[in-house]
């Protein structure tokens, strides 16, 4: 059997030579052999397991084909949480972690010592909601999604991490409004790439395009959601979006015409870039 460190230089000469990450053959090796990189430096001129060593190669071959590596482990890593995540579902990127925190920031801010309605619009894996879920208990969370598939890989996660979510399929705020259902707080990624937007292949061939584009403008769901916002908020209540990092001045000028009393901010990533837009209506 090869050892660690001659598995790993095929996987990276197999990875370069079809223009893939050639970073992903280690990442894929600590996470398949559940190491971290010091670990696996002890052991490289070790023999990898056969067992390990058939999966590893496998795992491979579907990064050689630009499928994303999260899809090949099967998982995502999100605010801590282990993520179960298939192709039918958006792979949750760290940038929506800060969205995470944000929200979290502003619970402490506006509802301290209550417990407030939240749901996030367009759930997807679930991430954001058993996220927020678990990081603050007094929250009562709904989720909704259009796709049933997705929400059976919610629902795994919430089950998986204990999480206490109420997930509901359909097209974005309907469920809520059929229901009656009222929020302190409304949080959605929803898709935003314009339609006619260049991708790379590891997400235009292998992610779900019903959870990448958001129209010719980018701009369609949030138009959407605004639409209809008034049916479900309270009235005092905040809305939390992540947005295009290129869409700040257009999604404010629509968010003007459909809350123009209402106070607004743009938050910027960790890399200064504009990445979510907080809606305050009434607080």
């Amino acid at each position: 059997m090869p050892t660690y460190r001659e598995a790993l230089r095929q996987a990276q000469q197999q990875l370069t030579q079809a223009d893939a990450y050639e970073q992903h053959a280690q990442l894929l090796m600590l996470e398949l052999a559940n190491q971290n990189l010091s670990d696996l430096y002890l052991c490289y001129d070790e023999p990898m397991p056969q067992e390990l060593y058939d999966t590893y190669c496998q795992g491979v071959k579907r990064l050689a084909k630009q499928e994303p590596l999260q899809y090949v482990l099967g998982y995502q890593w999100f605010y801590g949480n282990k993520m179960t995540v298939t192709p039918e579902v958006l792979i949750p990127r760290y940038e929506t972690e800060e969205l995470v925190a944000n929200v979290l920031v502003d619970v402490d801010a506006y509802f301290e010592g209550k417990n407030p309605v939240l749901a996030d619009i367009g759930t997807g894996s679930g991430a954001i909601a058993i996220s927020l879920k678990r990081e603050e208990p007094s929250l009562q969370v709904y989720a909704t999604d259009i796709s049933e598939t997705a929400l059976k890989v919610a629902q795994k996660n919430a089950d998986d991490l204990n999480a206490e979510v109420t997930f509901y399929r359909g097209d974005l705020l309907q469920p809520l409004i059929d229901r009656g259902i009222q929020l302190d707080i409304l949080v959605s990624n929803p898709p935003y790439i314009p339609q006619k937007q260049t991708l790379e292949s590891s997400v235009k061939d292998y992610e779900p395009h019903v959870a990448l584009f958001g129209g010719n403008d980018g701009l369609y769901f949030y138009r959407r959601i605004f639409e209809d916002a008034h049916k479900v908020i309270k009235e005092h209540s905040f809305l939390a979006f992540e947005i295009g990092y290129d869409e700040k001045d257009a999604l404010l000028a629509l968010a003007k015409e459909y809350f123009p009393q209402d106070r607004m901010t743009v938050l910027q990533d960790l890399n200064g870039k504009d990445r979510m837009l907080f809606i305050y209506h009434n607080v």
